[in-house]
């Protein structure tokens, strides 16, 4: 289900693999650790988050090692992972060679399709580094670990002048049908029949809490250049691993290559346990265009030292929330303006000037739209929101199945002009797949705004109270830093107004009986419209 309510951090899993990953020209393979930075509060990271274990001899690593983060919505969290080839066995960074990098927020990871997300490394002029992969996963409140201890029996024989080296991988499967490593027993030498030692794994890492969750184990046999070899594999769930041990309880290792060649292929071994073995979220942009841009006293003045206000609020919280877009297309309109060449009066038009196609690529392209529109029109009042708020409400009202969630940002410097209408439009949007966050520029007094913001009181039009409270106001002189840091004062605002869309968008799932559905490799996740 959705939950009671959306938690202002949630931890989750991130899992890292490598592939293609360069070594140093004389070596054939390497030894690889990633180093995992970052910091919520500044733009790029101080904090260190530790480092993977070292796999040896692949280009091709699958780590084992999860690191755990406190994921906000409403922050943008800068994450940079270093690549390395392990020479000796110094702790320290400059004692080996560097493989590259790559950057990234932690909310784009989670924002990629099933919590996906390929970045190619750089870092090293003129060479290729080869991809990371970064997977992330909300993390369950389960807190059961897990006990057990694993045998085999007659396993195929793999090594020419002995038996062979096995070892066990285990799986856990992902929401869009992929797996991803979380277990690796020990070699037992020379043998066909291993005893592996106890181990112990929270459920949580194995199936995320889900008892019936699909977990795969596949049996290798060790070689020492890093190319073992594959005996075969089982899949099973906590559920049955949890039974412990049964005659019930065996597994047939399969091989799938071998079961397809061979008529008579039966198995390659089973494995079983010891006997002492138990289990104990479209953004949509909206600008009031009010006052001479090339004066000095214009809150749309493009200095050419500093943004303006109307550009820290839509980058600040454009930056953020475009995470969780997977086309990163935002229409953005300007409202209050004297359009050329006639001069008429719009209180909605596109800011790249293309009615059919409002789009702008990226939030750079949103300002890029911004300043060019800051040219060619003329501001102009009154500050009419109904007919904005009334526009995005006819989107959101086509698609209310879930599969979208719309949010409305919309940067006005002066007072509603048609505050009548303007409630009655949230209060018809409320019922909608639909946030607003109005953020007010400039020393004018906003007091009438806080009507709208139904944290204490609903908005209410003509005796209907709206059914939820989308509508979040700030004036954002109350985010400016006193010092003249525009990084923090964009920080803050962006908290603070992003701080309940995650509560809102569940309140509207939940109203409509909406269950979340998995996640498929083959088809984009729910998207969270953005406008401008």
């Amino acid at each position: 289900g959705w939950g009671e309510s959306a938690a202002r951090s949630i931890a989750h899993y991130m899992m890292l693999s490598g592939r293609a990953v360069e070594t140093k020209p004389e070596l054939r393979w390497g030894d690889y650790w990633y180093d995992c930075q970052g910091d919520r509060k500044t733009p790029w990271l101080r904090g260190w988050f530790g480092r993977t274990e070292v796999i040896d001899n692949t280009r091709n690593p699958d780590f084992v090692r999860k690191f755990v983060l406190d994921f906000f919505f409403e922050e943008k969290q800068n994450l940079r992972f270093d690549v390395y080839n392990v020479d000796s066995r110094s702790c320290n960074i400059s004692k080996h060679d560097f493989l590259g990098q790559t950057f990234c927020t932690l909310g784009e990871i989670i924002g990629s399709t099933g919590g996906r997300l390929e970045r190619t490394l750089s870092g090293i002029p003129g060479k290729k580094c080869g991809v990371i992969i970064l997977t992330a996963e909300e993390l369950s409140n389960c807190r059961d670990i897990a006990t057990m201890q694993l045998c085999a029996n007659k396993l195929d024989k793999k090594d020419f002048f002995g038996k062979s080296d096995p070892f066990l991988v285990f799986y856990r499967s992902n929401e869009d049908g992929t797996f991803t490593i979380c277990h690796k027993t020990e070699v037992i030498k020379n043998t066909l029949n291993p005893v592996w030692q106890p181990f112990t794994i929270p459920v949580r890492a194995l199936c995320n809490g889900d008892y019936d969750r699909t977990v795969k184990v596949d049996v290798y046999d060790w070689d020492r250049d890093g190319r073992h070899d594959f005996i075969g594999e089982f899949t099973t769930s906590y559920r049955e691993l949890s039974r412990g041990q049964n005659q019930f309880n065996v597994y047939e290792v399969l091989n799938p290559k071998k079961k397809g060649k061979k008529k008579k292929y039966i198995n390659s071994g089973t494995v079983g346990f010891c006997p002492s073995s138990c289990f104990l979220l479209s953004l949509i942009f909206l600008c009031v265009f009010k006052g001479n841009p090339s004066q000095p006293t214009s809150l749309h003045y493009m200095s050419p030292y500093q943004m303006n206000a109307y550009a820290m609020a839509l980058k600040a919280v454009g930056e953020i929330i475009q995470d969780y877009d997977s086309d990163k297309l935002f229409p953005a309109y300007g409202f209050g303006a004297k359009l050329p060449p006639d001069g008429k009066i719009s209180h909605a038009f596109p800011l790249n000037g293309d009615g059919d196609h409002p789009n702008c690529v990226g939030i750079e392209g949103v300002l890029e739209a911004y300043f060019q529109s800051l040219r060619t029109v003329q501001l102009y009042g009154p500050t009419n929101f109904a007919p904005v708020i009334n526009k995005v409400a006819n989107c959101a009202a086509e698609i209310t199945d879930g599969s979208q969630y719309f949010v409305l940002l919309m940067i006005t410097d002066g007072v509603i002009s048609d505050m009548v209408q303007t409630k009655e439009a949230v209060v018809n949007a409320a019922a909608l797949p639909l946030s607003i966050i109005i953020v007010g520029v400039g020393p004018a007094e906003f007091d009438a705004m806080e009507e709208l913001d139904g944290d204490e009181v609903r908005v209410s039009s003509r005796g209907r109270l709206a059914e939820r409270d989308i509508v979040q106001f700030v004036p954002f002189r109350d985010y400016v830093d006193r010092s003249g840091n525009q990084v923090l004062s964009m920080a803050r605002l962006a908290k603070d107004v992003l701080a309940e869309i995650p509560d809102q968008l569940l309140s509207f799932m939940k109203s409509r009986g909406v269950e979340p559905r998995p996640a498929l490799s083959s088809s984009p996740l729910p998207e969270l419209h953005r406008h401008i």
